[in-house]
């Protein structure tokens, strides 16, 4: 299976455990890069480091977890070669990979619960890109992210 890069904020932490778990049972390497307790921590560090090891190769795809994904999708989505998705459905997780490429999985701590979140993320993981005529949007997108 794959590693997949992890982490949270303060809001995050207890969904970002049983994600981790998870992960585990599904046979995947969870590299999870914290935070480890529910003390006050800044979205944007913690995504930067998931977001880093997607775009090094050192993890296949990453999950990040805050209240709402907002904050994450918003961070994630500002890293050269990242194409995060904030999910709240397992259908929006099956398309985002189909249709966008995404490598990223965005989640609410405070929106869904655990129970939707580990289906959403067991479907994220299993996709794969269809390529076709979503290939050349995406290659837009890799366009619009080089004019940084």
């Amino acid at each position: 299976m794959a590693t997949i890069a992890i982490a949270s904020d303060h809001a995050g932490v207890a969904l970002k455990a049983e994600l981790v778990d998870e992960l585990k049972k599904l046979g995947h390497s969870p590299l999870d890069l914290g935070p480890s307790d529910t003390a006050s921590v800044d979205y944007p560090d913690f995504a930067a480091k998931a977001c880093a090891e997607v775009t090094a190769g050192r993890a296949a795809l990453g999950v990040l977890i805050c209240g709402t994904g907002i904050g994450m999708s918003i961070t994630a989505n500002k890293v050269h070669g990242i194409r995060a998705a904030l999910c709240h459905t397992e259908f929006e997780a099956r398309v985002t990979r189909l249709h966008n490429d995404a490598n990223v999985l965005c989640l609410g701590s405070r929106v869904i619960g655990g129970a939707l979140a580990t289906e959403i993320m067991k479907v994220f993981l299993a996709g794969s890109f269809e390529g076709g005529r979503h290939a050349k949007r995406v290659e837009k997108i890799t366009q619009l992210e080089a004019k940084r």
